[in-house]
């Protein structure tokens, strides 16, 4: 078996390539392996599909963020002989919180990584771009957005952006947008706040919305909020936040099926898994290939939801 890591400079503090890079050597010294770096968006992609498309059995390491992880998924899709993994590198690994705590410690330990099982996925199809752990659209989506604008101002840190963008998104700009949404049973037309997709569980550096989603299980979890106020926004977040939407039935809609459409007269931010996308209309859908991924084998998000105490059948009275 191949080992292919695939680096993303750009991520993480000064010096913590070089690190990786030693880490790697020690730890497949004697095996087959090759180290590639991204220069651009979109090298990650095509350095997985290409090893996918050269054939033999490859596992790939998506050694970076949420965007390098995503970048590999949509490089390795459908390829039976290809399992991806994500090594972190930098702050951002929304989806492998739900490995439980320890996660960074765990996808970081190279040489158990390496023997670790690996599980097929579920994928979602967002017009055409694949995701592995959660959409947004909506104020959500344009705060994430707007991060890196901000990021670019003097003396301003990563936080600090993050914090100066949800100001202008949403006392400025405003929360909601029109939108109309078709989920199962449910049609909504009117100015819509938030839509959220669900395979994984966090986004956001921690937004749990449905702490019950499982990668593996064909159901993607949907939430949609339509317009509300500023106060009952600030109100709701906290609860949205930890997956305790069914206790807010009258602001919170879902739906758990495998297809979701929203348009708008006007431009609509998505974000997918990190990555944003700008278009009028979205149908984001259960797709039908699927991926591997293999993770620590003391890890699973089985049992990272057992610890936490979650299920499909308690989360509402686990959340109070």
């Amino acid at each position: 078996m191949k080992h292919l890591f695939i680096v993303n400079p750009a991520a993480g503090k000064k010096g913590s390539t070089d690190d990786l890079v030693h880490r790697i050597e020690a730890a497949f010294e004697g095996r087959d392996y090759e180290i590639a770096y991204t220069r651009k968006c979109g090298d990650a992609e095509h350095l997985t599909r290409a090893a996918a498309q050269a054939g033999g059995e490859v596992r790939v390491y998506a050694c970076g963020g949420d965007g390098t992880l995503n970048e590999a998924v949509n490089g390795a899709a459908g390829y039976e002989h290809v399992a991806i993994t994500n090594v972190p590198k930098g702050t951002g690994n929304d989806f492998l919180r739900i490995f439980g705590r320890g996660y960074r410690e765990g996808f970081s330990n190279l040489a158990a990584l390496a023997d670790g099982p690996q599980a097929a996925l579920d994928l979602m199809d967002c017009n055409g771009k694949l995701g592995l752990g959660v959409i947004c659209a909506g104020v959500d989506a344009r705060v994430a957005a707007d991060v890196h604008k901000y990021k670019a101002l003097p003396l301003v840190t990563g936080t600090g952006a993050y914090v100066l963008s949800l100001v202008v998104n949403v006392l400025f700009k405003g929360i909601a947008r029109p939108t109309t949404v078709d989920m199962g049973d449910v049609h909504l037309d009117g100015d819509t706040s938030i839509i959220c997709i669900c395979n994984g569980r966090y986004y956001g550096g921690g937004f749990m919305p449905v702490g019950e989603a499982q990668p593996d299980d064909g159901v993607l979890d949907m939430l949609v909020v339509p317009k509300v106020s500023r106060t009952t926004f600030f109100r709701l977040v906290g609860k949205y936040a930890k997956g305790r939407y069914r206790e807010c039935p009258d602001v919170i809609f879902d739906h758990h099926g495998d297809t979701i459409t929203f348009s708008s007269p006007a431009d609509i931010v998505a974000v997918v898994d990190g990555e944003v996308m700008i278009d009028r209309a979205f149908t984001v859908r259960l797709s039908e290939r699927k991926v591997n991924f293999f993770y620590p084998p003391d890890m699973f998000w089985r049992e990272s939801l057992q610890t936490a105490n979650i299920s499909k059948g308690s989360i509402l009275e686990n959340a109070r």
